[in-house]
């Protein structure tokens, strides 16, 4: 898919977990403190309807279950999802994993019903703590489904695990996020950069 313009007659709705959430649900703006909010300020006054459908702690199957209230509800002119990072970290916190087919089948589910340009957004995770390196295991084919279905579904792909981890390595990757998954004020900062690099028409 080319790059967007958004019109601001759209409605964008952000999908995912606690990077996207940021606490939406309790700021008066609904945007929430993540790069949805940065992206926000970014596109100005003139701007579509931004709406953060992230939630804490989600897998890409929890958003399965509230998918038609949580985004296909507000007849979304784009669809954003970023989702992932949990699929792989309660392998290793909760002894509860996810398969790359479970996942790949949770993610399809997502993007079947939608009639919308598409926006997926690689899950990341950066190498803070030593027992990361462990995780890639996990995660890097979870990366490779979403890469595998932007392709299918024409979305455009952020690809956030390459860019950060490469900005990482230029800044520390405690930098952009402290737990090697949470983005701090940077991280959140650099992932709207990338989203607006990568969806955007110049």
């Amino acid at each position: 898919m080319n790059k967007l313009e958004l019109d601001p007659r759209w409605t964008v709705v952000f999908a995912g977990d606690s990077v996207t959430d940021g606490g939406h649900r309790t700021d008066p703006t609904g945007l929430g403190n993540t790069y949805v909010r940065d992206i926000a300020e970014d596109l100005g006054d003139n701007r579509p309807r931004i709406v953060n459908a992230g939630t804490s702690g989600n897998r890409a199957v929890d958003l399965v279950a509230r998918w038609s209230t949580d985004v296909l509800a507000f007849e979304p002119s784009l669809v954003s999802i970023l989702i992932g990072i949990n699929d792989t970290w309660r392998r290793y916190d909760k002894f509860d994993p996810t398969t790359v087919e479970a996942y790949e089948a949770s993610y399809r589910l997502l993007l079947e019903p939608l009639e919308c340009p598409l926006v997926l957004v690689e899950p990341f995770l950066l190498q803070v703590k030593p027992e990361h390196a462990e995780w890639r295991e996990d995660l890097d084919p979870k990366i490779e489904v979403v890469r595998k279905l932007a392709l299918e579904y024409d979305a455009i792909l952020v690809p956030a695990d390459v860019e950060l981890n490469r900005l990482a390595g230029e800044v520390g990757a405690a930098t952009l996020a402290d737990d090697g998954v949470h983005p701090s004020a940077a991280g959140h900062e650099a992932l709207a950069d990338l989203w607006q690099q990568y969806v955007l028409a110049p």
